[in-house]
């Protein structure tokens, strides 16, 4: 907002902004310092936790901001506060006094509308959080937030969280891991009103374009116990802790295996978010963007700690293409339990890190990060034999599932899993040809079930993951009859 569009604070005169410091209590607060793209919800996630603001007028050429409280008691309150823990903005402090003016006067209703909209929804959401008396955050609030990251398109790392959150207070500790199929985190936050902040202001958003949504809540914990700095965890405060193993029981919490750690995406140094826009817009399901520039462009994966006597390029295309189409394939000659897999496109390449890293392959459980190679080269005419059965090309193959544009498989990419989605079945194949077909291949059926409405797809329970996996690398594409070929994937549902 500039200052076009304030109207005269005494009837008079426009708004002052070189105001000497002021001890008289006003519900008018002068904020100065702030970043030079700062967003007004940023500014606001300062002073919601006091009670209403009612204006806000912001003046980024000067970079400072005043903020008009619902009342010169609440004002009173976030000032009193702010006086023994710092303000700020992105790790950068903030500087915060009374103004000499009692009421700010604005022309521009579609943002007080939009504040008006902003002050009732936190309130009945419960993110202004107050205490007893209620003039005030919460004594006793947990600094540890709990971040659950919904509709995981692209993985998220520790330094991604980091980045995002530290923009509310000092972030001193992170702890990723996966429960119920889903990615959280913990963060501590060096001040519980650093973690309101950020609970009030990233709650429900997206870090990329309609992806990678943020649930966030308190934690019970009101401290985390980090042992290890790796990509599973960081202690900030501590540069002198080993990296560990990864080994899931270092530090306390399920950490099954997630692929993120070659992936550090760059921040756009502002948000969508627009006081200016249509009023209640700050408060939709996806109140801004974080707008996160989209992944690198890596579509070769490093594929480590496979099994050298069971591993083949055919088995990777097949299992890595669940998860989008493979074009080239090289086991390393010299170090077989290593490959690279090349996919179409990053995104590709993205989705089957995130679902492969720490699945178990042979016996070993395999790691899967993203390769600084750009492409996979084929072997030089000069190649030894073993050295050229060692890659393929698989570009033109006919058992690329995503080729197709509209294909239904792209709306059923799930994490392996025991349970296994049968399609293309002809109608003369039995319940009991099925379930010999995967049993003769060395597997343990568990259950089975025809789909009720349609016939040619049918669920298979297997015994463990890792069978699962097998059995779709054995029998993606097994023959059924002369010209129906079965057609194997993972499934989220269980019989």
């Amino acid at each position: 907002m500039s200052t076009s569009n304030l109207s005269a604070v005494d009837g008079t005169d426009r708004l002052c902004v070189s105001e000497r410091a002021q001890s008289v209590p006003s519900r008018v607060l002068h904020l100065r310092q702030l970043p030079a793209d700062v967003s007004e919800q940023e500014v606001l996630t300062l002073a919601l936790p006091f009670g209403q603001v009612n204006k806000l007028i912001t003046l980024k050429a000067k970079n400072q901001a005043f903020i008009e409280m619902g009342s010169e008691e609440a004002a009173v309150t976030l000032m009193n506060y702010y006086t023994s823990a710092t303000p700020t903005i992105r790790n950068q402090p903030i500087y915060i006094q009374f103004s000499t003016h009692r009421e700010l006067k604005t022309d521009n209703l579609n943002n007080q509308a939009a504040l008006q909209t902003i002050n009732a929804t936190e309130m009945h959401s419960g993110n202004m959080t107050t205490g007893v008396d209620g003039r005030g955050p919460a004594r006793g609030q947990s600094p540890v937030l709990r971040i659950i990251v919904e509709n995981l398109f692209y993985p998220v790392t520790l330094e991604v969280l980091q980045q995002i959150f530290s923009k509310f207070g000092s972030v001193l500790k992170i702890i990723t891991f996966t429960r119920n199929s889903q990615f959280q985190a913990l963060l501590q936050f060096s001040d519980p009103l650093h973690a309101q902040h950020a609970k009030a202001a990233l709650d429900g958003q997206n870090i990329y374009n309609g992806c990678c949504t943020l649930r966030i809540d308190f934690s019970k914990l009101s401290a985390l116990n980090v042992k290890y700095n790796n990509d599973k965890s960081r202690d900030f405060t501590r540069a002198d802790l080993p990296t560990g193993e990864l080994e899931p029981a270092a530090f306390g919490v399920a950490l099954p295996p997630y692929g993120a750690a070659a992936f550090t995406p760059t921040f756009h140094q502002h948000t969508a978010l627009s006081m200016g826009a249509v009023p209640g817009s700050l408060v939709s399901p996806q109140r801004m963007s974080l707008q996160m520039a989209p992944p690198p462009v890596h579509c070769v994966l490093l594929v480590s700690n496979l099994n050298p006597e069971s591993i083949s390029p055919h088995c990777l295309f097949i299992l890595f293409g669940v998860y989008g189409d493979v074009q080239r394939v090289k086991i390393l000659f010299n170090k077989k339990e290593n490959a690279l897999v090349q996919m179409t496109d990053a995104t590709q390449a993205q989705l089957a890190m995130s679902h492969l890293n720490g699945q178990r392959l042979h016996g070993n459980v395999i790691r899967v990060t993203l390769s600084k190679h750009p492409v996979v080269q084929l072997p030089r005419g000069g190649a030894g034999q073993e050295e050229q059965a060692l890659t393929r090309d698989f570009s033109g193959s006919a058992l690329h599932r995503f080729k197709k544009p509209g294909s239904k498989n792209f709306n059923n990419i799930f994490p392996p899993s025991a349970t296994l989605h049968l399609s293309n079945i002809p109608s003369s194949v039995s319940e009991e040809v099925l379930k010999d077909l995967f049993s003769s291949s060395g597997f343990t059926v568990k259950a089975f079930k025809f789909f009720l409405k349609d016939r040619k797809m049918a669920l298979m329970q297997l015994a463990s993951v890792e069978e699962a996996i097998e059995a779709l690398i054995s029998l993606h594409d097994h023959q059924l009859d002369h010209n129906q070929h079965l057609r194997v994937s993972f499934s989220k549902s269980t019989i």
